[in-house]
C-alpha cells in the first residue's frame, strides 16, 4: 500500500464527487464535469480527474489546518485535466 492510498480512500473521493454532482454543489464540480465530458473524456475519466482535484484540496486542508475552501477548490477544478499539484515547486 502506497502512502497515497493511506491517505484516500478512492472510493471514497468517488462517492463525494459523485454526491457533489447529484447535488449540483458546487457548481463548479458540475461545470467541470460538463467541460471534461464535451472536450472527450469519459464520465470515469471526468470523474478520477475531478476526484484528484478534491484530493488536493483535501490535502491542502490538512497542511493548512483550515477548512474546505470552495474557491480553491474550483481553482483546482479549472486548471483539469491538469492536475492541480504540476505547477508545485
Amino acid at each position: 500500500m502506497t502512502e497515497q492510498d493511506e491517505f484516500f480512500d478512492e472510493s471514497a473521493l468517488f462517492a463525494a464527487v459523485e454526491n457533489q454532482l447529484a447535488d449540483g454543489n458546487p457548481l463548479a464540480v458540475k461545470e467541470t464535469m460538463l467541460r471534461l465530458r464535451m472536450t472527450g473524456f469519459s464520465h470515469q475519466e471526468a470523474l478520477e480527474f475531478i476526484a484528484c482535484a478534491l484530493a488536493a484540496e483535501i490535502m491542502a486542508m490538512e497542511e493548512q489546518q483550515v477548512p474546505f475552501n470552495e474557491q480553491r477548490y474550483a481553482g483546482f477544478l479549472a486548471c483539469l485535466p491538469d492536475m492541480p499539484w504540476d505547477d508545485a515547486p
